[in-house]
């Protein structure tokens, strides 16, 4: 979904979309500039209250005294020539490319002044408003007060809606902003949470799960002939989970893993913070022929406890459901990079404004190059019940303040990496087939998932696409329970253009939009990573008793193949920033440092499952789950939906690693 120059944004024009399109286009290369002057002097934010709320039952006005919170985004200066240098510095055929910003330069360049900012500060604290924070490089100002001021300050009404059984706050008009800080705010969020809760990409549980046996050290080592043949043929029984050295292999990293990732930093956001994820990590490293985190090689930068726009964010947004996806993605990418140091960002909750705040985090501390994020949002949604057939789950608000970051990023040389996500098309999930938000924005890397065979050599046998259908034992057959359980996320977009790094590469695009995913790497739970995590058990199993201790299970999901990619990006950039990544790997497309990701190897494997996820004592359920069947979107030769240019090799890590860069 992307642009003739990334960041563009294209009008709608579907007949379907009744709750009406989503943006209106912009000027080339720039984010949109969707204010428009009212007849009472104020600035519309166009697009500004939910399109979701045309269908929903309006049930009352918020409170006046009711205390909400929010962020108010500021816009960059010199919005078109920031937008400008990010395409120059990423393009692998000017002359500017990776001649990045310090963060310095950047503040000194584009960041709002001090006097934009106190302008900005001046008018909401006279509107009643609370200052609570200052997001850094003058990116927000979070504010907290009445639902009068809010309205007072926003030219608008907060209502509550009946969603769903319950009631749910959104602007009952679009917001507006005074005369005197047009041009200088870029967006508000947080007003509603409806269609802002993120969820991670995590196929696993929070509570404690051990994998069934048997189950293969490395792929096909024992075949399922004890059980019925699919299609005439005798399939593998499912790897136990690869270990980082299987994947190092697989992905052509050749060298001492003290070497690997030497110089780079990999930045992880994700909600909430447990409090074991270094531990976990150093055991699981030590228990599979890896050495720990060296003293400061991992840090935790995390919003502190009560930094949240919601009063319970641990209770609506899951709490320690998160906790997996944490480990996942420290394990995964210190796996690929043992050398490379990890920073923590957890955001203070789900909602994204707040992982969007820890991600401006990530921009201002200018340590990390490479950011993985495992989450994201559908950018559609169908749901009968508020009228959306479909109704749109992000604005222009919302993108425009992710590209004022990811933006920033660019020039000076921070690459965002985001799992396409585990839903296919997204349309048995949300009634609508579309790429997910923010993997599907042009300044993003998004990840695939794939179905990955790894042979006893720690070499790649076969790579297909992630598509999921599910079968069960009935006799001496296989009944299909699932037909689409889950699968690489893909697609075309209808909210952004093709962007110009994709043109020449990605064909048969039905919309002209952009294209998802760029990259893949495995992300299939029946053949994924084997993890470690502190958890709860309430069972004896083979890792101890009952009780809260470290255990260890095949986790997957594209949540596993985006911290996966950024390690091995940390391989391939070394002391040398790579920065935006896309416009560098389809460059590289065509040159045979890919591996085509096709219909290929075997039909599936079988799966032993615990009935009670901790041990045999209540016997164990044998099911099968197929390769390559993911919704609508299909693998192919070439880019495809489900996987985009295919999958690195060592010959990618050599080509990818040969430019110098420039700037810190």
């Amino acid at each position: 979904m992307r642009s003739s120059r990334p960041g563009r944004l294209i009008a709608l024009a579907i007949g379907v979309l009744t709750c009406g399109a989503i943006f209106a286009a912009a000027a080339a290369g720039s984010a949109p500039s969707h204010a428009v002057r009212s007849l009472h002097g104020r600035f519309v934010l166009q697009g500004t209250k939910p399109s979701w709320t045309v269908g929903a039952p309006q049930r009352a006005a918020v409170a006046p005294t009711k205390q909400v919170e929010a962020k108010v985004w500021l816009a960059p200066r010199h919005e078109a020539r920031l937008t400008a240098l990010a395409h120059r510095v990423s393009n692998p055929a000017g002359s500017q490319y990776r001649h990045f910003l310090t963060r310095a330069q950047y503040d000194a360049r584009f960041a709002p002044t001090a006097r934009q900012v106190s302008a900005v500060r001046r008018w909401l604290t006279h509107a009643g408003l609370r200052i609570v924070a200052s997001g850094p490089d003058g990116h927000y100002l979070a504010v907290s007060g009445p639902a009068a001021a809010i309205n007072v300050a926003f030219g608008t009404k907060l209502g509550t809606y009946a969603v769903k059984g319950k009631r749910v706050q959104a602007p009952t008009r679009d917001l507006s902003i005074p005369r005197s800080v047009a041009g200088r705010v870029l967006a508000v969020t947080g007003l509603s949470k409806l269609g802002h809760m993120v969820k991670p990409e995590d196929l696993g549980a929070p509570d404690a799960y051990v994998n069934g046996t048997p189950c293969s050290s490395y792929y096909g080592q024992f075949n399922a002939s004890d059980q019925p043949k699919f299609h005439g043929k005798t399939l593998p029984y499912a790897p136990c989970g690869y270990v980082p050295s299987q994947l190092r292999g697989t992905y052509g990293e050749d060298g001492s893993t003290s070497d690997l990732g030497k110089g780079a930093t990999v930045a992880i956001t994700d909600a909430f913070d447990a409090s074991v994820l270094e531990q976990d990590a150093n055991t699981y490293s030590q228990r599979h022929g890896d050495k720990k985190f060296a003293p400061h090689q991992f840090q935790d930068r995390s919003f502190p406890e009560g930094a949240s726009s919601d009063p319970d964010p641990i209770d609506s947004c899951g709490g320690n459901g998160w906790y997996g996806e944490q480990t996942l993605d420290i394990e995964a990418a210190h796996g690929m990079a043992p050398a490379a140091n990890v920073l923590y960002y957890g955001a203070a909750s789900c909602y994204d404004d707040d992982l969007l705040a820890s991600l401006s985090k990530v921009v201002h501390d200018n340590d990390a190059s490479i950011v993985t994020n495992s989450w994201g949002d559908p950018t559609f949604i169908v749901d009968p019940t508020i009228g959306c057939n479909p109704c749109s789950t992000i604005d222009a608000d919302l993108v425009n303040a992710y590209e004022s970051v990811f933006k920033q990023g660019a020039v000076q040389g921070i690459g965002f990496y985001f799992s396409s996500g585990d839903d296919g098309d997204e349309y048995d999930a949300y009634g609508y087939a579309h790429p997910d938000y923010p993997t599907g924005d042009p300044w993003v890397t998004s990840v695939g998932g794939t179905s990955l065979a790894v042979d006893r050599h720690d070499r790649r046998d076969f790579e297909t696409g992630w598509g999921t259908s599910s079968w069960g034992k009935s006799g001496n057959s296989w009944v299909q329970q699932v037909p689409f359980l889950y699968g690489s996320g893909g697609g075309y977009s209808q909210v952004f253009a093709e962007p110009w790094y994709q043109r020449g590469v990605v064909r048969h695009d039905p919309t002209g939009g952009r294209a998802v995913p760029d990259i893949s790497t495995v992300g299939d739970p029946t053949t994924g990573m084997l993890v470690g995590e502190t958890q709860s058990f309430s069972l004896p199993s083979r890792y101890g008793p009952a009780g809260v201790h470290y255990g260890e299970y095949r986790i997957g999901g594209t949540s596993l193949s985006s911290p996966l990619m950024a390690g091995l990006q940390a391989v391939t950039e070394g002391r040398s920033r790579i920065g935006f990544a896309n416009p560098l790997i389809y460059s590289l497309f065509g040159r045979g440092v890919y591996y085509d990701v096709t219909p290929q190897g075997d039909l599936g494997n079988i799966r032993v499952n615990l009935n009670n996820s901790q041990n045999t004592d209540d016997g164990v359920t044998y099911s099968l789950r197929t390769f390559d069947q993911d919704s609508s979107l299909t693998t192919g030769r070439g880019w495809d939906d489900v996987t985009g240019v295919g999958a690195p090799t060592s010959r990618y890590i050599d080509a990818a690693g040969g430019h110098n860069g420039h700037g810190r």
